[in-house]
């Protein structure tokens, strides 16, 4: 329960930072979203070392499941626009395959 904590964190922080510089480059808002957009993706990188597991990338593997769908969220809740069907097909491959990945006994 403590991994998915740190993984929800990671993905928002994640989202948000790079976020920051979609505003910048893509939507022309200035300087000022790095402000919160660089300390965001400092906390990413920290939420993600919080992680209990042996291999990064593993832990890669399981956070990926994790930010699509938060990217989603953050598509429908930030963006306004909401996800359609092949957003949620190709997010249920993916899962799958994180799936596939996370829970494979070693």
């Amino acid at each position: 329960m403590k991994s998915l904590f740190w993984f929800i964190i990671a993905a928002f922080a994640e989202i948000a930072g790079c976020y920051a510089f979609w505003m910048i480059f893509r939507l022309q808002k200035g300087l000022t979203p790095l402000i919160w957009g660089l300390p965001a993706l400092i906390l990413f990188a920290f939420a993600l070392t919080r992680i209990d597991a042996a291999q990064a990338g593993r832990v890669y593997a399981a956070y990926s499941a994790i930010y699509l769908i938060a990217s989603l969220i953050w598509m429908r809740g930030i963006e306004g626009v909401s996800p359609d069907r092949w957003d949620m097909i190709g997010s249920g491959i993916c899962l799958i395959g994180a799936a596939v990945i996370i829970l494979t006994p070693r």
